[in-house]
């Protein structure tokens, strides 16, 4: 695609104009690799695309060669990455017969052989989704027959993956037809002319304990086809999980705009450069193809929205402060270092040191050491203020230690895990939220949670061996808060503006007391350019004088107040029109983009409108005569963002 197609702060659907149905995206060491349906143009089996920043795409080889017998169709293939190895599941046949099998390689760009091995034992079985649960057990979702339920058609279900090549061979319907909207053929010649209805392509996503299962239902060539999802809180059930859409009451969040954009679907989730954005990447048809487009997605309480299906300019993914190593970090010991990757060369301490994270951020890096069966590997990162050392974890090959550095003490642990660093680069998530800091290696495995004497200032990473390879290094200043951990709201970082309402945490929501009168709160400091997104509904309100929403506080007093109410947005002078969507008692998400001397109001990326600010504010929520609650506060610094050319956020 030619580079004029974009401008330097927009990118527009679809991303890839060609051919690539299904398509499924894997992020390792910070690059994008897509998978697609079908043959590639070099005669192998799965198109591979690749990119850096979801938007500009590269076609490559094909994923693997196709298998001994020729099966005519080769369908919705997924990649998952474990200790070193990749693992392409996909569905092969003739259309009416399809099975499950999986490939292997040692790379995410291709080469990958079929593992000799069917892993499902129905007559159609298409649209293999691994997930990796917080406990490490995995699960395989897939789609099937259903010729004996109420609504005959194809429907999902779910089986324990013993391992990478084996089902436990216990599927359980997770989702399977209920509505009008999921029927894909009323009068189906090739079923017997039953009427055949369709759910498939599961994505599942995980949420405060919460399990989301996306699909697709119906057919491409309906007005009512699209995606929806349904969600359970116990992946373990016997019962289908509880479907979001009915088609009349809740429509599907992505669906078919007529004249514009045709049969969005068949979608796979991936989080953008940042690592705090998520991306729906999906296929949507243009002529005789299904081509590749992507749109920001989110969660408001327990529902899914997706800010799409787009047509028009949209505001490209954010960048993080720092991406690799391309800007001015300190350097100690002995490095070899380009963009992507830092390789330490010799033994002794080697560091990369990062002035400016911050006390909130969240980092995301991949490190691998070489296999020394001479030395014990040591890798990892601490955390410094100017006083000195707050947090240290080390790795040694499937152990690691922490270190909290407290004035009376330094206290130490050591945790086990099911790995070894020098198979392959293993993945470290990172969240500093003032104090708190919480650490996920390889994300299937318990997350490492600490409470630190002071909030962090510096960020390092430290090996002391020679070929220890950082890559895909990712910072990104700023915070989102589930309250889904234990502790009050000023554990939380949450402090008083004024007033003297209350605040608590219960049920993994924060709630906001202001009937006495009125309170406001603020967390984070504040960024020249930023997102500031809430989840907010209206638990009670108590009188005409009831009002929300936040305040942009600067050294003084209060710049700018923005107030919701009556389906308005009152921002100043400004008065702004709610969407019909918009109910008060149930979430959702508001979001404040500051870019350059402008903020930009949006409900779940529908525009509201411009105000202009001249100055550097931090965000506050306020509460008057009124009772709210929070489901999630998002704070991310976008200072890398151009600021430059306007654009156009959803309409």
């Amino acid at each position: 695609m030619p580079e004029e197609y974009f401008t330097e702060q927009t990118y527009i659907n679809p991303v890839y104009p060609f051919s690539f149905p299904d398509p499924y995206v894997l992020k390792f060491r910070g690059e994008y690799f897509a998978f697609s349906t079908g043959f590639a143009s070099d005669g192998k089996v799965f198109g591979i695309l690749h990119s850096r920043d979801l938007v500009h795409w590269v076609e490559l080889s094909g994923a693997m060669e196709p298998l001994k017998g020729a099966p005519p169709f080769y369908w919705a293939p997924e990649v998952t990455y474990s200790a070193g190895k990749f693992y392409l599941y996909y569905s092969a046949g003739n259309e009416t017969l399809m099975e499950l099998r999986v490939a292997v390689s040692d790379r995410p760009d291709g080469g990958f052989v079929d593992s000799g091995r069917r892993l499902t034992i129905e007559e159609f079985a298409i649209d293999a989704h691994v997930f990796i649960d917080d406990d490490g057990a995995r699960y395989l979702f897939y789609a099937t027959d259903f010729l004996e339920h109420t609504h005959i058609g194809t429907g999902t279900v779910v089986d324990r993956l013993i391992d990478w090549f084996t089902l436990e061979g216990q599927p359980r319907p997770v989702t399977r037809a209920l509505y009008d909207w999921q029927v894909y053929d009323p009068v189906r010649k090739e079923k017997g002319g039953v009427r055949w209805h369709t759910v498939e392509g599961p994505f599942v996503l995980k949420r405060k304990g919460v399990y989301y299962e996306m699909f697709s239902g119906g057919n491409w060539q309906n007005i009512s086809y699209g995606v929806s999802f349904a969600i359970t809180d116990d992946i373990a059930r016997n019962e289908e999980w509880t479907q979001f859409c009915d088609g009349e009451k809740a429509s599907p969040i992505l669906r078919t705009i007529p004249g514009k954009v045709i049969g969005p679907g068949h979608n796979s989730v991936i989080r953008g450069p940042n690592n705090r954005e998520l991306f729906c990447v999906y296929h949507r048809w243009v002529g005789d193809a299904r081509v590749l487009a992507i749109d920001r997605m989110d969660f408001a309480g327990n529902r899914i929205f997706v800010q799409g299906p787009t047509d028009t300019p949209r505001l490209r993914p954010y960048e993080p402060q720092y991406n690799g190593f391309d800007r001015s970090i300190e350097k100690m010991g002995h490095w070899e270092i380009n963009q992507t990757e830092a390789k330490s060369v010799r033994e002794g301490r080697n560091e990369l040191i990062f002035h400016s994270a911050g006390s909130q951020y969240l980092v995301e890096i991949n490190v691998e050491s070489a296999d020394n069966a001479d030395v014990e590997c040591a890798c990892g990162f601490y955390v410094a203020d100017e006083s000195g050392k707050l947090f240290e974890f080390q790795i040694f090959g499937n152990r690691v230690e922490t270190w909290v550095y407290r004035k009376e003490r330094l206290e130490n642990e050591v945790y086990e895990f099911p790995i070894d660093t020098s198979s392959g680069p293993h993945h470290l998530r990172i969240e500093a939220d003032g104090k708190h800091l919480q650490i996920r290696l390889d994300e299937a495995v318990p997350c490492v949670i600490k409470e630190l004497a002071r909030p962090p200032g510096k960020f390092i990473l430290t090996t002391e061996l020679p070929e220890t390879v950082f890559s895909g290094f990712a910072l990104t200043r700023g915070f989102e808060d589930l309250f889904d951990r234990p502790g009050t709201p000023s554990d939380h970082g949450w402090l008083p503006v004024r007033g003297s309402g209350g605040c608590q945490i219960e049920n993994k929501e924060l709630k906001i007391d202001g009937l006495q009168g009125g309170v406001t709160i603020a967390k984070g400091v504040a960024y020249d350019d930023y997102e500031y997104a809430v989840n907010i509904r209206l638990v009670e309100e108590k009188g005409e004088n009831a009002a929300y929403g936040f305040e942009l506080i600067n050294e003084l007093d209060t710049a700018l107040r923005i107030e919701i109410g009556d389906r308005k947005v009152r921002a100043g002078k400004e008065v702004f029109d709610l969407s019909k969507r918009f109910a008060a008692e149930n979430y959702h998400q508001f979001q404040l983009l500051k870019l350059g001397n402008i903020i930009h109001l949006q409900m779940e990326g529908l525009a509201l409108g411009s105000i202009p600010v001249l100055e550097k504010c931090r965000v506050a929520i306020f509460c008057e005569n009124a009772e709210v609650a929070l489901d999630m506060v998002r704070l991310t610094d976008l200072t890398n963002f151009p600021t430059s050319k306007s654009f156009q956020t959803s309409s």
